[in-house]
């Protein structure tokens, strides 16, 4: 389970600074190419296997959601912040948002294509990020795709590392750790990039996505 308390103290503060995230971050994918081809490649992995729904996790205001139905995907979100998803619905109306914990999602087992988790574990605490990867390992149908992106740590010996963010306190994960939890929970890495940190960058941190599979 993950604690109640750190989920109620995100929530909260993501309620409180949702207009201000949509007008910074609605059109921040225009300037991320790198990104968007990885979008684009999920978007296909996914299409070729099928044509389930699916979940972009940590959605916020929608935007990211909307892009991956661009894609051709039946893609949802969900969000823990109510006020987030109520940004989306009125900006996405044609879209399903739904607000939730990724920890208990309240989909059926195995009916996933796809999941995306797009900076969504930051503010979980470190002990409590394998409920929320075998909550996601659960609602993958079998063959069903992930992709989870997350700040990366500087050096190999350092597996997670606390830093401050604007609304709640924020890990950073090694690569190879939290490789190492996806595969205990039989999502098999496929693809892994490092996008390094620009000079421009507020944030001197490599971005790290892994492509996985549920086998």
């Amino acid at each position: 389970m993950t604690d109640p308390q750190t989920l109620r103290a995100t929530r909260e503060s993501y309620d409180a600074i949702a207009p201000t995230y949509v007008e910074l971050f609605q059109d921040s994918l225009r300037d991320r190419p790198l990104e968007r081809a990885l979008l684009s490649a999920f978007a296909e992995l996914v299409r070729a296997d099928g044509d389930g729904e699916v979940a972009d996790l940590g959605c916020g205001p929608g935007y990211v959601t909307a892009h991956l139905r661009g894609l051709g995907l039946h893609a949802f979100g969900v969000d823990a912040s109510p006020v987030m998803i109520d940004l989306a619905r009125e900006a996405h109306p044609e879209l399903r948002f739904e607000v939730g914990s990724m920890a208990a999602l309240g989909i059926e087992d195995g009916t996933l294509a796809g999941v995306l988790s797009r900076w969504s574990v930051i503010h979980t605490p470190p002990r409590d990020v394998p409920a929320i990867l075998a909550e996601i390992a659960r609602v993958l149908a079998p063959g069903g795709h992930l992709l989870i992106s997350f700040p990366g740590t500087d050096g190999p010996h350092h597996e997670t590392e606390a830093y401050d963010h604007a609304v709640a306190t924020a890990y950073r994960w090694s690569p190879d750790r939290l490789a190492a939890l996806l595969r205990d929970h039989g999502l098999a890495e496929a693809a892994r990039t490092v996008i390094e940190p620009q000079p421009t960058d507020k944030r001197q941190f490599q971005e790290i996505q892994l492509l996985a599979r549920k086998a």
